[in-house]
């Protein structure tokens, strides 16, 4: 399994692909593939039929994963792309910005 810098709820920025430089939220992550979500990135759309009695089908928008190489976490002090660096503090391992050092 892989490990990835980025978590759930971090804002993240688009590097490459159609929606470079789309910021976004991180809805979920999913690490066994290197893949994220991101709020309003990578649209998709989706054909539905309707499953039950009263539910609507038709054609959804919906998220669709990235790789986690492709985006890069925001600093919220600097407002900054920035990778993560660790440091130790109280015997805790917190990320912090490389650009600032604002813990993130």
């Amino acid at each position: 399994m892989n490990k990835l810098s980025i978590k759930k709820d971090d804002l993240v920025v688009v590097l490459s692909g159609k929606d470079k430089g789309k910021q976004g939220k991180v809805l979920s992550v999913q690490p066994k593939d290197s893949k994220v979500i991101v709020e309003g990135v990578n649209i998709v759309t989706r054909h539905t039929k309707p499953r039950r009695q009263g539910e609507e089908g038709g054609i959804l928008k919906k998220e669709a994963p990235i790789y986690a190489c492709k985006v890069q976490r925001v600093c919220p002090k600097c407002s900054k792309p920035t990778r993560a660096a660790h440091k130790v503090e109280g015997g805790k391992k917190v990320r912090v910005c490389k650009k600032c050092g604002a813990e993130i």
